[in-house]
């Protein structure tokens, strides 16, 4: 009988044993924690401070990007933002995305009761943290030359022809792209330099994403413009930018593609509908400010088109 009992023990625990052991699935959702963990220390590790606003300032949240605001579960931030404030409790701990970091890092900087051309030294630091978070090179002035200001409110564009005979019906790649980009129309002139491409069969794809997301700045208000028109008209021809909004952290690299709005627009600065769409910018009343700098790519590595933050 206890011989009996003793199998039957043994049996039990080899079975507790095996049934203890862990699933593919466990393994790979701890590969993963460790992964959110990591990047989750280096984003806390390098915007504490704007943390630290934002939790003092909580009113703002709406402003930023709401997808990102949930109650933190990571103990590896909970912990960092303790060791710079301990005064800190757990229902001020919040997960935020890098989008919202860099909405709160360009909050404390930029004007807040109006929209106003920034200081040279306010361009400065918004240049070194968009520099820091997008992974390249970006200024307010290249090659000795800027821009009226670069702090301002976009307008709505419409569609630029690309290559002579280029209509709304021949414009759009897919069934996608014209159902959602049509009723912006096509402008009944061309950009300021003229067509993209010279025709249709020439047409590289970079030209066609230089017409998908161009903005339109104020060229012929550029300190030093009208003393140079054709020096400055090529340094501007298809110079990218890099144009941000601030509220919700979106970010598009552009070219230089028109010369506009005229002034009395009331706004410094025009996207094209895919630019406008990406930022999440509209035209009218509810018109909102961006920032757009000069990207330093002479070697044209950095691509056209919606941009993420770098986290490494």
């Amino acid at each position: 009988m206890l011989s009996e009992i003793i199998m039957i023990k043994e049996s039990r625990m080899f079975f507790l044993r095996k049934k203890k052991k862990k699933s593919p699935y466990h393994t790979l959702r701890k590969k993963w924690t460790s992964r959110h963990k990591s990047v989750q220390e280096q984003l806390w590790a390098r915007h504490a401070e704007s943390m630290h606003w934002l939790v003092n300032n909580t009113r703002l949240i709406g402003a930023g990007s709401v997808g990102g605001m949930m109650l933190l579960s990571s103990p590896a931030a909970h912990h960092l933002l303790l060791a710079h404030n301990p005064g800190s409790t757990d229902s001020a701990f919040m997960n935020l995305d890098a989008s919202t970091f860099l909405s709160s890092d360009l909050y404390s900087l930029l004007p807040k009761d109006e929209v106003r051309s920034l200081t040279a030294q306010e361009e400065n630091k918004v240049a070194m943290i968009l520099s820091r978070d997008f992974g390249f090179a970006v200024s307010a002035s290249l090659d000795g030359k800027q821009l009226n200001t670069t702090y301002g409110y976009i307008g709505a564009e419409q569609h630029l022809a690309r290559y002579p005979g280029d209509t709304l019906y021949t414009h759009f790649d897919n069934a996608y792209e014209n159902a959602h980009y049509a009723d912006s129309g096509m402008a009944p002139g061309l950009g300021a330099w003229g067509y993209f491409a010279s025709s249709k069969d020439e047409m590289t794809s970079e030209e066609n994403m230089e017409e998908k997301y161009y903005v339109a700045v104020q060229t012929f208000l550029a300190p030093g413009y009208a003393d140079d028109p054709t020096g400055y008209n090529n340094f501007f021809k298809f110079r990218k930018m890099l144009v941000v909004n601030p509220e919700n952290g979106r970010a598009v690299v552009a070219v230089i593609g028109d010369a506009g709005p005229a002034p009395w627009t009331g706004k410094q600065l025009g996207g094209s509908p895919e630019v406008m769409e990406y930022l999440q910018r509209v035209d009218g009343a509810q018109k909102g400010p961006v920032l757009y700098f000069f990207i330093d790519d002479k070697n044209n590595t950095v691509p056209l088109g919606p941009v993420t933050m770098h986290t490494n």
